[in-house]
């Protein structure tokens, strides 16, 4: 009997120890990667590089030239021969739901937990296939996804999570249904709550307790909801939402955390008042006005803005939702015009939600970027620009290390792409076919040579 304990009490450290993962009992990766003529987009410059050759060692780009690099190719050194195919950074999605965007919201308020995150699961390995090696997941239960992606249990990007979305009550976050209104102020949490989907906090106090709680599971950056929603299953879309003193709140006890608030915000008052209480960044503003971008301007504020259009790839709506959608999409263009005129620090993110058909169209809705910028300009932001954004939560950074780049010394999250995506952006719509070799953090992830 004490025989049994001893093995069962090493099973479950073997199981709770952080040091116990999959990836190590696999064969390890090859220390040296050698990518060997290869035109370089580098994340920044609007050229490729002239035929150069890149050595990675472990997780790091260690050196970059147009000379050959000797490597001792009797040792454990892979060798890609790149043909003078493309080598860019891995692209980063800084407006992602890793654990929202394949279930429907009955899905996720009546689901099995473990259904939801097997689902999740496979659109993680799903994601990075598709080239997206980072992602800023911007409200949903992803904590346990992320941990199993950096143990190896699953395949998958980066994330930085910001945990349950922070909502007022009937905000973009709200997920309880009408018979759950009025609740007894020692009611239980919403079923959306209990998943950390979206929890609802009134008041500085409130607020300031669910900020510090998303940053206690691991939050890396918070996000509150500052306005209505196209999805949302009560607000307009011209409502604004929170006040400046709730979010000081937020952002004081992100700040003492090394961190910063982003929020969702559509029109010109939600976003201001979010701005006068010390938000950083403002995802969407497809309905922001001039005195608005003047005041992002100002003060220094981020855009992470998306490709809202009334195409193809739009989410299908029906009713209230398709005005809403209908209004937003009309402001998209405006928004980026904005942006250029004022030069706002603009990022990137898909914000593919509730709907498991579209995620595969997430390099292809990139693509539609050049509706307003250059695929070189697109490039940049889904790369070196997007990784300036995710840097924002300093300490609270999981990946330390320079990303979106490829430069010596910065870590190796690189693709082998079948063409020159400067001329040709579409490459991307299609990773499928023409992402030859994917590296995540010195691994190859997929070689289709």
């Amino acid at each position: 009997m004490p025989k049994i304990l001893t093995i069962s009490f090493a099973i479950v450290l073997s199981i709770a120890g952080p040091a116990s993962t999959v990836a190590e009992a696999q064969e390890p990766a090859a220390s040296l990667v050698l990518f060997e003529n290869v035109r370089i987009f580098d994340g920044v410059d609007d050229r490729l590089s002239p035929p150069s050759n890149v050595l990675v060692r472990g997780n790091i780009i260690e050196r970059i030239s147009t000379d050959p690099i000797a490597v001792d190719r009797s040792a454990r050194a892979r060798i890609i021969q790149g043909d003078g195919r493309t080598l860019m950074p891995g692209l980063i999605d800084a407006h992602w739901h890793a654990m929202l965007a394949t279930i429907s919201v009955p899905g996720l308020l009546t689901g099995d937990i473990g259904y939801i995150n097997l689902r999740a699961g496979r659109e993680a390995e799903a994601t990075l296939m598709r080239g997206f090696t980072s992602v800023r997941d911007l409200s949903g239960p992803v904590f346990g996804l992320k941990r199993a992606i950096d143990e190896g249990i699953v395949a998958g990007p980066r994330i930085w999570p910001s945990g349950a979305m922070i909502s007022q009550t009937g905000g973009h976050g709200d997920f309880r249904l009408p018979h759950e209104v009025p609740a007894a102020r020692n009611a239980p949490l919403s079923r959306g709550e209990a998943l950390n989907g979206g929890v609802i906090a009134d008041g500085v106090d409130e607020v300031r307790k669910r900020v510090r709680e998303q940053l206690m599971l691991g939050a890396s950056q918070i996000k509150l909801a500052a306005g209505g929603g196209v999805s949302s299953m009560y607000d307009p879309i011209d409502v604004a939402q929170y006040s400046e003193e709730e979010f000081r709140a937020a952002v004081h006890a992100a700040e003492n955390w090394g961190t910063y608030v982003t929020v969702h915000a559509y029109t010109p008052r939600a976003i201001q008042t979010a701005i006068r209480g010390g938000v950083k960044v403002i995802d969407h503003a497809q309905l922001m006005d001039e005195e608005t971008a003047r005041m992002m301007a100002e003060n220094d504020i981020w855009l992470s803005g998306q490709a809202f259009l009334d195409n193809q790839f739009s989410n299908p709506m029906t009713g209230e939702a398709r005005v809403k959608q209908l209004e937003v999409s009309a402001g998209t263009d405006n928004a980026f015009r904005l942006a250029k005129e004022y030069g706002l620090k603009v990022a990137w993110g898909s914000d593919i939600l509730f709907n498991p058909t579209a995620t595969e169209n997430q390099g292809a809705i990139l693509a539609t970027m050049t509706t307003w910028y250059s695929p070189a300009e697109v490039l940049r932001i889904a790369t070196s620009t997007n990784a300036e954004l995710l840097a924002l939560s300093g300490p609270r950074n999981p990946y330390p290390g320079t990303l979106g780049v490829v430069a010596e010394g910065a870590l190796a999250d690189l693709l082998l792409v079948d063409g020159n995506p400067l001329d040709d952006l579409e490459l991307i719509a299609d990773p499928h076919g023409n992402f030859l070799v994917i590296m995540k953090d010195g691994v190859v992830v997929k070689d289709s040579r």
